[in-house]
């Protein structure tokens, strides 16, 4: 029994794709006799002629490599993209900015000679991770001279 136009009619009613109309399998001969949309239509309302929910893509591929991203895992050299820094060129940028970021300090007469040569020995020795760490070090050991 062919119900390819049955099918093609449902599908235009339904307003969706003909793979995803489905027949009630008992009640194939009432859709056989069907002819017009308005039959069709009686029958989608009488669920012998049902519209199957769209297919979508899984997510539980995404969801298992998040879970390994989030483990560290996935980041070999494969994986990676955009262009990259190498060490020496973070560090140039890093000691610039912590050098001329106690330079200021020093010409503001913030610190005096003797700190600004101590600090920069530090910074040049890597004791210092980033100019942020450079202003809470002075404020631990209050080195700060404030102007009055």
């Amino acid at each position: 029994m062919k119900l390819n136009t049955k099918k093609r009619i449902a599908a235009d009613v339904l307003k969706c794709s003909p793979k995803r109309v489905k027949f009630d399998e008992e009640r194939l001969d009432e859709i056989k006799d069907a002819i017009t949309k308005a039959d069709i239509r009686s029958l989608i309302k009488d669920k012998a002629i049902t519209r199957l929910q769209k297919r979508g893509v899984s997510r539980a591929r995404a969801r298992k490599i998040h879970i390994q991203k989030t483990k560290g895992r996935r980041k070999g050299h494969g994986s990676r993209k955009g262009k990259t820094i190498d060490t020496k060129r973070q560090w140039i940028n890093k000691i610039r900015v912590q050098k001329s970021f106690l330079k200021r300090l020093r010409d503001k007469k913030l610190i005096d000679r003797k700190t600004y040569r101590s600090l920069y020995m530090k910074a040049k020795g890597g004791f210092f991770r980033s100019k942020r760490h450079i202003k809470v070090y002075l404020e631990e050991l209050n080195l700060i001279q404030r102007k009055q």
